[in-house]
């Protein structure tokens, strides 16, 4: 393995560590008194509980069996209710602090399990409500109006579909529903942006499946995210096109008089091959382009570059849950979800159909999004 990833397993490892270990001291100071056996015995399930989601994950990109797939799924729940008890943990401490302007000393001690227990309440049933919501998939409705629309691609619809993450969690069962709303709604033309697969060791054309069957007029096209790479982007790439789904590895397609270009996620990491790629293409004279792109950035070079409209995902519309969003909305901004202007050039990001790690979405929501043109 390489030291890249060993440095960035350490440093994962070690703040899941930490935060374990604050969940532990919460634990203990909370809900005193607590007797020396059981204070062992909660140390002990902390530490195990600490190493169950890296090690799932490291199981994952090896291997593919039942038993892998069951304690894959149950690190990732216990990975999404660790986050809510995290949250309730500061804010325990919070409430802590300020009570210590109030009352006695006694008495907020005496108080202190009964602000545990409300909040261990309230992150069971948001951890609850977050599995519940991301499997309620919405359907977004939006115009995309471009100059110079060749007329035949007006009132013409398409779909988009990001970051199904299809892999230990999102299974077959999944790919199969995804499926049945695309047939559903009978685009002429898919676009899938990126993190289909969610990187760990399936098999791509059997996991795929369902929405390899699917035939629309103009065809369906992918470009590769990050997850992709993660496993391996050629694998999954080599199993899409032989399914018949046009991977656009760097590539231009002109369909129906329209330029529908990729950039796999790896070339969009350097900003100077990017450029390069992109201007070679000429996309300011003729027609209009749509580009795939996983993650919205790079901006600046793909609307100097004059493409039309830039689709992406990989934000899940705003880190998939809180407080993730924070950190996403700082790195992303007003492209972090939906559709926005930058300079000429409109940008979509979609929240995504799937979910990564914990399946559960808190203050953002599932969607596939049909795009009418106009």
């Amino acid at each position: 393995m390489k030291a890249w990833p060993l440095l960035a397993i350490s440093i994962v490892q070690s703040f899941l560590c930490l935060a374990h270990w604050f969940l532990y001291r919460t634990w203990i100071d909370f809900w005193r008194p607590m007797s020396t056996t059981a204070v062992d015995a909660l140390r002990i399930a902390f530490i195990v509980l600490s190493f169950v989601f890296m090690t799932a994950t490291l199981l994952g990109f090896r291997s593919s069996n039942p038993v892998v797939r069951i304690f894959y799924k149950a690190a990732a729940l216990w990975m999404g209710l660790a986050n809510f008890l995290f949250v309730g943990a500061v804010i325990a401490w919070l409430v802590d602090l300020l009570l210590r302007s109030f009352v006695p000393a006694a008495t907020r001690i005496a108080d202190r399990p009964y602000i545990a227990g409300t909040l261990l309440v309230v992150a069971i049933v948001t951890a609850v409500y977050g599995l519940v919501n991301a499997r309620n998939i919405r359907l977004r409705r939006v115009t995309v109006k471009l100059s110079g629309l060749p007329q035949n691609w007006r009132g013409r619809q398409a779909l988009l579909v990001s970051d199904l993450h299809l892999g230990h969690v999102n299974g077959l069962a999944f790919a199969r529903r995804i499926a049945k709303m695309v047939g559903d709604l009978n685009p002429a033309i898919v676009f899938l942006p990126g993190d289909m697969f969610d990187g760990s060791k399936v098999d791509p054309l059997a996991m795929a499946a369902p929405l390899l069957e699917l035939k629309p007029p103009l065809g369906m096209y992918f470009v590769g995210g990050n997850h992709e790479e993660f496993g391996g982007a050629a694998h999954f790439e080599e199993a899409l096109r032989g399914g018949g789904i046009r991977v656009l590895h760097n590539e231009c397609a002109v369909v129906d008089g329209v330029r529908i270009v990729g950039v796999a996620y790896g070339h969009s990491t350097y900003p100077l091959q990017m450029r390069t790629f992109l201007e070679g293409l000429r996309l300011k004279d003729g027609p209009p382009s749509i580009l795939l792109n996983h993650v919205p950035s790079q901006l600046p070079l793909s609307e100097h570059a004059g493409v039309s409209l830039q689709l992406s995902g990989h934000t899940h519309g705003g880190g998939q849950m809180f407080p993730f969003n924070l950190i996403t909305r700082r790195a992303f901004g007003k492209f972090t979800y939906g559709l926005q202007s930058f300079g000429e050039m409109q940008v979509y990001t979609s929240s995504g159909a799937g979910t990564w790690g914990p399946p559960m979405r808190v203050g953002t929501h599932s969607e596939i999004v049909l795009l009418t043109f106009a």
